[in-house]
């Protein structure tokens, strides 16, 4: 049986995991900014988990040359309701000029073929490295040992996390503070970035202190907008999920214990999700 969201969030052991899950993700981040900022808000996550699902049901499939199909792509945008198809060529056009993806070949261009580049490959296998490293400190389990022995099993694993988290009312529709940040451009990494500056505190705690003491620094490191980012923190302070200890954007901010639980919660679903995926390919 795989692991449910509430055992996940009863293992005391979660928060750790999920900073150091975050740590590695930001590590990603730092090392390729571009290739990360394409999963950067929770539209172009989705868009770009089904391409790869889509690209490596090819290659477990058999396929000598896997492709993705642009029609084929658009199709199951529309049927998931992930987003316009003209925002999803747009995506994948920008994809192609930044060398994120590649153009494919095929007898009949009129499919437009495209691929991942090889980066792009790399950096998903060590974003399912990451998750599963997380799975096997929360149980105890082995599934990273075989993973990295077994070149078939990201083929197989990724397209099986690909298609539920598609259909996961928990991640297509997260909680309101997480909504605010993932739609902001970057918000997932600052999310991340908030959360590994948070120390472990008694769940009865109402207001957890952060890393953060100036908007201005966070908005440059992370490339955003500053008038954007202040906008979504004043809309996150106005439901009660962040405030701050002195002057707003001068001094500590803390983020309130539902922030924090609304956080461990999506992480939750996301590692019960790649589990079920892992299950189903016999990965345990």
């Amino acid at each position: 049986m795989s692991l449910t969201v509430e055992q996940l969030l009863a293992n005391p052991d979660l928060h750790e995991t999920v900073r150091e899950q975050t740590r590695g993700l930001l590590q990603v981040n730092d090392e390729s900014p571009r290739l990360a900022a394409v999963f950067g808000t929770q539209q172009r996550w989705l868009l770009g988990h089904l391409a790869m699902g889509q690209y490596f049901a090819e290659v477990a499939r058999g396929n000598p040359e896997p492709v993705i199909l642009m029609a084929r792509y658009l199709e199951q945008v529309k049927t998931l309701g992930i987003s316009s198809v003209n925002t999803a060529d747009a995506f994948i056009k920008e994809m192609l000029v930044y060398g994120i993806a590649q153009q494919g070949q095929t007898q009949d261009r009129r499919n437009r073929p495209f691929l991942p580049a090889p980066q792009t490959v790399a950096a998903t296998r060590r974003w399912v490295f990451i998750h599963l490293a997380s799975l096997d400190r929360l149980d105890g389990g082995r599934r990273l040992d075989v993973f990295e022995l077994d070149e078939t099993i990201l083929p197989r694993l990724h397209p099986e996390i690909s298609a539920r988290a598609m259909i996961s009312p928990e991640l297509r529709s997260p909680p309101k503070t997480w909504s605010l940040f993932t739609w902001l451009n970057n918000g997932g990494i600052v999310m991340d970035w908030l959360m590994l500056g948070v120390e472990p505190v008694d769940p009865s705690v109402e207001r957890v202190p952060t890393q953060l003491r100036s908007v201005p620094e966070l908005a440059e490191t992370f490339r955003l907008s500053r008038t954007h980012l202040t906008r979504k923190l004043r809309e996150a302070e106005e439901i009660g999920s962040i405030g701050w200890d002195g002057n707003r954007g001068r001094s500590v901010m803390w983020i309130s214990r539902e922030f924090l639980r609304e956080y461990h919660t999506t992480q939750a679903y996301k590692l019960s999700i790649i589990d079920a995926a892992c299950k189903k390919i016999g990965l345990r």
